[in-house]
Parts: C-alpha cells; sequence; structure tokens
C-alpha cells in the first residue's frame, strides 16, 4: 500500500498532536501499550460505580478532561473518538456479567462529572463513547487460557493488571482515536 503526500501530511498531524501529551501531568505514555494513558488513581472498590464512591483526586481528574477539551480544540479541523472505557478487576467468576455493568456504569460517571459537575462539552469534532470492558474474560482467546502463549499475548495488549494488582483494574482507560487520518481519494 503506497501513501500520498497528502496522507503522509495528514499522518504527522496526528502524531505531532499526540506529542501534546508528552508535557502533560495528567496522562504518560506506556511503552507496553505503545499509548498514553489517564495518570489519574482513579479507584472503586468491587461492586461500586456511583461518583460518591470514586477514590479519586477529582481536581487532577477535572484537569485530566479540560485538557482532552483543548487538545480537541487545538486540533479542531480533525475529527476524534473519545472512547471512555471502565474496567473491572477479576473478582468472582459469580460476578463475571456483573463486573460488565460495573464498568460501564464506571465510564459513565466519568462522562457525568466532566460533563454536569465540571461542565466541559468536548465539541463538535469528537464523539463520544462510554463503554464498559468487564473484567476482560469474554475477549476472544483469553477465556480459559492463562498460562498459553495466546493468553500472555493477549493478556500484554488490554492494559490489564495481574497478580496483586488486580483490583487497580477497577478504573478508567481513556481512548482518543482519530476518525479522519487517511481520507479516501477516489471519492
Amino acid at each position: 500500500m503506497e501513501a500520498t503526500e497528502r496522507q503522509l501530511e495528514e499522518i504527522k498531524k496526528v502524531e505531532a498532536s499526540t506529542k501534546e501529551l508528552e508535557s502533560s501531568k495528567n496522562f504518560a505514555y506506556k511503552a507496553e501499550y505503545k499509548k498514553y494513558v489517564l495518570d489519574v488513581r482513579c479507584f472503586f472498590e468491587a461492586t461500586k460505580y456511583q461518583l460518591a464512591d470514586l477514590q479519586a483526586d477529582t481536581t487532577r481528574l477535572h484537569q485530566a478532561g479540560m485538557e482532552i477539551k483543548e487538545f480537541l480544540d487545538r486540533n479542531s479541523a480533525n475529527q476524534y473518538l473519545l472512547i471512555i472505557e471502565g474496567q473491572a478487576s477479576r473478582n468472582s467468576t459469580r460476578l463475571t456479567d456483573d463486573n460488565y455493568d460495573y464498568s460501564f456504569q464506571r465510564a459513565l460517571t466519568l462522562m457525568k462529572f466532566w460533563k454536569d459537575v465540571c461542565m466541559i462539552d468536548f465539541g463538535g469534532n469528537c464523539e463520544i463513547q462510554i463503554a464498559g470492558s468487564g473484567d476482560g474474560r469474554y475477549n476472544f482467546g483469553y477465556t480459559g487460557g492463562e498460562g498459553t502463549a495466546r493468553f500472555n499475548l493477549l493478556d500484554g495488549t488490554l492494559m490489564r493488571e495481574r497478580g496483586e494488582k488486580e483490583k487497580d483494574n477497577q478504573r478508567f482507560v481513556i481512548h482518543i482515536i482519530p476518525k479522519n487520518i487517511i481520507e479516501n481519494e477516489e471519492k
């Protein structure tokens, strides 16, 4: 596949926009996941998801929301998909299905915090999706494969803590994805 000069310029523009996050106090680059992640400690107890249950520095969480808004404003010529993903820990097989509900509700709680409490409007160049990835057990190839090469490969891409850090998965993951990196020139 060959990229045109215009397409390469678009790719460079997107790469440059993510470089802005290098100086962020609220996002950190994680080489193992090849992405920037929310670097504000946020935590819920196993079955909790209400704003009152959130254990976090809400000032920094507000700042992170503002940082996303300012990023979107500075890059208004591009369209983005903002995914607010809640996660859960593998605390019990009995709670597997409930963990998907809890993780979605956690993501919704964060969006409501930014919108209703912080009064943040992410603007017209951003589609917002609220997602809950549960405890990750329903990812293809993940269930029942613990210890296999496939499990280890997939486990490294899912941004999931294991072992003693498992409960740290009761958190948020923020994805900001450019939607119009390369437009079809034939249309």
